[in-house]
């Protein structure tokens, strides 16, 4: 499992500093909590984490729709899936 490792930094930080932040998150993979008045605004993580990210939710998502699939009986064989892409696939070729 994937732990981010957080800092806070101020929002005038963001302004001042921001290389040094942007590269906070890229090297050390840190993701950084900017606060507006002392409370959380926004994160700050470097892009290659953000698709990481996106990526894990996305299979998640994914997981979490076929468990119900599972779960409602909403399935078919394997042999039946696979005839049926080889149909469509036979069909998209013609």
């Amino acid at each position: 499992m994937m732990t981010f490792r957080e800092s806070i930094r101020p929002s005038a930080d963001l302004r001042n500093h921001y290389n040094e932040i942007s590269r906070q998150c890229r090297e050390n993979k840190e993701a950084v909590v900017i606060t507006v008045n002392g409370r959380g605004d926004t994160v700050s993580i470097a892009y290659e984490e953000y698709r990481r990210m996106r990526a894990r939710i996305e299979l998640l998502e994914i997981l979490a729709e076929s468990e119900e699939d599972v779960k409602f009986d909403r399935v078919a064989p394997v042999q039946e899936t696979f005839d049926d892409l080889r149909r469509l696939l036979t069909e998209e070729n013609r």
